[in-house]
């Protein structure tokens, strides 16, 4: 089976940079600094023509502002009408995750954004990875229980190489038994194939994921 790569990008010409160089999707960023938010609405229309001419998927990252996943009322609206704004331009998917204070998954605000997503494919991003191990464990049961097509994990801290969170992943992996996607993120095109291989998945996702 052939390995989608999934590229990160934030700009109209690393998003063609990606796409000549062999992207199969695109996650679509602003502020990769901040790691990443919720683009403009004209770049995400100009990114979705582009992308879709070229017969590849684009997946829109929804995240209000960088920092962490606890959302108050106001900035879940946010996410809400980012979320329907991004269906009618026409993504194929959306990118995001909700936490609470106490660091758990954000179940109620969750349930509005999926809610609010009907139609286009879900990831949960790298939220998941503040998360602790039987927290983690719980949420992909949730994620599964409500339709979530896969969740982007490094397996650890994203400051951690990918070699050391092995493990960790084929854990999440097991758990998650073919029932929801797990997609390693934080790969690069020298490592992709051999992280491929070695988890057995068929996705993968970085900002260097191609050169």
């Amino acid at each position: 089976m052939a390995i989608i790569k999934e590229a990160v990008v934030a700009t109209f010409p690393d998003l063609v940079r990606v796409i000549q160089n062999g992207a199969d999707r695109i996650e679509l960023n602003a502020d990769l600094a901040a790691g990443g938010i919720t683009p403009s609405k004209g770049m995400i229309a100009e990114a979705i023509q582009y992308v879709h001419d070229h017969d590849k998927e684009i997946t829109v990252m929804i995240r209000p502002r960088g920092g962490n996943f606890v959302y108050n009322d106001i900035e879940l609206k946010i996410m809400e009408a980012d979320i329907l704004e991004t269906q009618q331009l026409g993504a194929d998917g959306v990118a995001f995750g909700a936490l609470t204070d106490e660091n758990t998954l954000d179940e109620d605000a969750m349930e509005n954004l999926i809610a609010a997503a009907g139609g286009m494919t879900i990831t949960m991003h790298m939220a998941f990875d503040a998360l602790d191990h039987e927290e983690q464990l719980h949420t992909i049961d949730w994620l599964t229980d409500h339709g979530v097509e896969r969740i982007l994990t490094h397996g650890g801290d994203l400051a951690t190489p990918i070699d050391a969170n092995i493990n960790h992943l084929k854990e999440l992996l097991a758990h998650a038994a073919n029932h929801i996607g797990i997609l390693p993120g934080g790969i690069t095109s020298a490592n992709y194939e051999t992280i491929a291989k070695t988890l057995t998945v068929y996705q993968v996702h970085g900002t260097k994921i191609v050169d």
